[in-house]
């Protein structure tokens, strides 16, 4: 059979979740097969990903791929439509691997453990329909079934605040997906044609007004997702309780689900309203890496500490998708892609950190670096990354990002300034929050609360093998950034220059207000958009 012929993207969406119902019928008693059923499944899904893209995926195509398209529901119009472009391959396979990694570092959850298992493979399996799905009445299922085994995670099998913190979490999302389900159905129903197909959608004309609505609508369920203030407060309180599995997969998967819809839908299918909204999404992109990093001073709570540094990090995505520029698009990618790992690895070692010391409060720890070396070191390193030290994926991605809105002609030179003045203001306090919370917990004289082994105390080989799968990547995309944006170069060109299409019409129908006198779009000689369009082609 010919490889394009096998529905490799239908089977790595239903493999977790088809192996997750066969759970309750494996016979154990202490969950130890369970979870090493669950592990096989998650490693052999992983596994199929890299052969499908290995053997049937075009680096050099931006166009959607290993698409498949059957009818479902043919009465509401919804089909199974599934494809892969430079724009969720990379985030499909740093779905699989936080997943992974995820489920092996629960490996010593006792209490439920078919329930648990079972809901990280139907949650798997929700993301990876989430990156792939081109219906979008499938895009919102998935959407929504995701958000159910998040909230039984964190409310089972979190801290002592985790119903509140789990209730917080399903009320801000599940509210959130209702402008998803609007918008998604006004664009269905607007013109002659009603579909839900995300391509025939984004080919729609739609009237200026309707398009500003529909992108505030999908801009507030993305925004929360991100998260962007003010819609953010969700997050702390689901990492601050949530168990160190769930917060990886909060931090490395979930709010990436925010970023990626922002482009696929915002930028890609409601380009002209974009044009409008651009200059208002860096502006939030700049409160994100602000307030994200002034916070983050305030709080004592380790993971709360970390929660804030991931809305500040997540500023840096919004900015690259304002820059209208192809290296800011890409920067914006890659600081997806490189935060997933960068914030997995902390937020696992900050669970291990509490399994020692039964708290996650900075002030009552303090000198544990002398019993436990290797965590200090490798959350030392995570650290660095976080704080974009040279060398490390984070550096690469902030430096586009920065690079993307310095060069875009899109913006004045006084709004590229203001924008570039308080990001670099952002960055600079950064290493100052993290150094700090390094100071507090590994250094100085270990708390008399604290009760440390020194010979059980440190990682063992299992939880060293999970770090150094995250760390390996952050340090091979830090040296040799081609590892990763390889895989989404060209999308993002074709995205870039999709979006600048639009900019003379859009610069020339903006009013003479404040706004605009700011803001105003340049307008583009015509040779130089039929320039961008050959370069995406």
């Amino acid at each position: 059979m010919n490889p394009i012929q096998i529905p490799w993207l239908s089977a790595i969406i239903f493999f977790p979740l088809v192996a997750a119902l066969a759970i309750p019928l494996i016979p154990d008693k202490e969950g130890k097969t369970v979870r090493w059923y669950t592990l096989g499944v998650a490693l052999a899904d992983f596994a199929l990903m890299i052969v499908a893209f290995w053997q049937s995926y075009d680096f050099q195509s931006a166009a959607l791929q290993l698409v498949e398209k059957y009818a479902w529901i043919p009465q509401l119009g919804l089909n199974w439509s599934v494809g892969v472009d430079g724009l969720s391959m990379p985030l499909i396979l740093l779905t699989g691997l936080i997943n992974t990694l995820a489920i092996f570092a629960a490996w010593k959850v006792t209490n439920k453990p078919r329930l648990f298992y079972g809901l990280m493979l139907a949650m798997y399996s929700a993301q990876l329909g989430v990156f792939l799905a081109q219906d979008l009445l499938l895009f919102f299922l998935m959407w929504e079934i995701e958000l159910v085994p998040v909230y039984l995670l964190i409310s089972i099998w979190g801290g002592a605040r985790r119903r509140y913190a789990a209730t917080k979490f399903i009320l801000y999302t599940a509210a959130a997906s209702i402008f998803i389900l609007i918008a998604g159905f006004a664009m269905a129903f607007y013109g002659d044609n009603f579909t839900f197909d995300m391509a025939e959608l984004g080919m729609k004309e739609y009237p200026k007004a309707f398009e500003l609505l529909l992108y505030a609508a999908f801009l507030i369920a993305y925004g929360v997702k991100l998260p962007i203030f003010p819609l953010h407060t969700w997050l702390p309180d689901a990492h601050g309780e949530a168990s160190a599995p769930g917060s990886m997969i909060l931090a490395g998967v979930l709010l990436k689900m925010g970023g990626y819809a922002l482009i696929r839908f915002n930028i890609e299918m409601l380009t002209n309203a974009h044009a409008v909204f651009a200059p208002v999404i860096a502006i939030l992109g700049v409160v994100n890496i602000v307030y994200g990093a002034c916070c983050a001073f305030a709080q004592t709570n380790l993971k709360r500490r970390l929660a804030y540094s991931s809305i500040a990090h997540m500023g840096f995505v919004l900015i690259g998708i304002a820059s209208y520029t192809e290296i800011g698009i890409s920067g914006a990618v890659l600081q997806m892609v490189s935060h997933g790992l960068i914030a997995a690895s902390l937020f696992f070692l900050s669970g291990v950190t509490y399994e020692r010391t039964h708290t996650l409060a900075m002030d009552k720890m303090g000198g544990i670096a002398k019993v436990m070396p290797r965590t200090f070191a490798l959350f030392t390193a995570g650290a660095m990354a976080s704080l974009a030290l040279p060398g490390m994926s984070g550096f690469v991605g902030e430096l586009m990002v920065f690079l993307g809105i310095a060069t875009s002609d899109v913006y004045s030179s006084s709004f590229k300034i203001v924008v570039i003045f308080l990001s670099a203001v952002g960055v600079i306090l950064t290493p100052i929050y993290l150094l700090s919370m390094l100071r507090q917990v590994f250094y100085g004289k270990q708390s008399e609360e604290l009760h440390l082994d020194a010979v059980v105390a440190d990682l063992k080989p299992r939880e060293l093998f999970i770090t150094a799968c995250l760390l390996l990547p952050i340090i091979g995309i830090g040296f040799y950034p081609k590892l990763a944006t390889q895989a989404y170069d060209v999308k993002t060109v074709e995205v870039a220059a999709h979006a600048r299409q639009v900019l003379p019409v859009v610069a020339g129908q903006q009013p003479a207000n404040l706004y605009s006198q700011i803001f105003k779009a340049p307008t583009l000689a015509s040779s130089q958009v039929e320039t961008l369009v050959n370069m995406a082609e």
